[in-house]
């Protein structure tokens, strides 16, 4: 009853629309600030970011000791190595490498991928892209990515990372937002998206 006649008197919902008006301006201060700040250390970033490129080596011939390995995790049956391995997931070794002695262990399949770079199959799209002699066109992609593209790829840090954002599928794999373009080919890492198919 009090709290009622309390509300009802003008000068209190004055102090609590201005406290709120208070704490809605500095949220949106605090906000706009870190906004402004995020935006400063992208354009601060290095113009000239250099992504490590993966040299052709095998395990065998290799001075380097591969203690872990990275892998595209998200196959259910097939997954992708750093090294650009495919394998089932039951041959994936403890350290995250795929095991190059399991007969399903393949480097560099391209077997479902087209000449434009476009594949059926996301760990194949990721193994074919870690090629060492699609470097030059994947130089040429970051070369000409938009600004907005290019904030994106820049928080890559290596070969391995470019192909795994690469063969996501994106805009550019859809046409009306929701059909793709190409469903047998849908995981791109090339310069062009999928062909369109007549429906």
């Amino acid at each position: 009853m009090v709290l009622r006649r309390l509300l009802r008197k003008r000068w209190v919902l004055g102090v609590v629309f201005g406290l709120s008006l208070i704490y809605f301006l500095t949220s949106t201060l605090k906000q706009e600030e870190r906004t402004i700040r995020d935006r400063n250390l992208l354009e601060a970033r290095d113009q000239d970011h250099r992504i490590p490129w993966k040299i052709r080596f095998t395990l065998g011939n290799s001075s380097r000791q591969i203690t872990q390995c990275r892998n595209s995790i998200q196959g259910k049956s097939l997954l992708t190595d750093e090294l650009g391995y495919v394998c089932d997931r039951k041959d994936l070794l403890v350290n995250g490498c795929c095991n190059v002695n399991a007969p399903s262990s393949r480097q560099y399949i391209c077997k479902s991928c087209l000449a434009n770079g476009c594949c059926n199959i996301y760990e194949h799209c990721v193994s074919c892209c870690l090629q060492p002699d699609k470097q030059p066109l994947l130089e040429r992609f970051l070369n000409r990515a938009a600004d907005g593209f290019q904030n994106l790829f820049t928080a890559v840090e290596d070969h391995f990372e470019l192909c795994l954002a690469k063969c996501r599928t994106s805009s550019q794999s859809v046409q009306h937002e929701n059909t793709y373009r190409n469903p047998q080919a849908k995981y791109c890492y090339g310069e062009s998206p999928p062909e369109l198919l007549p429906i």
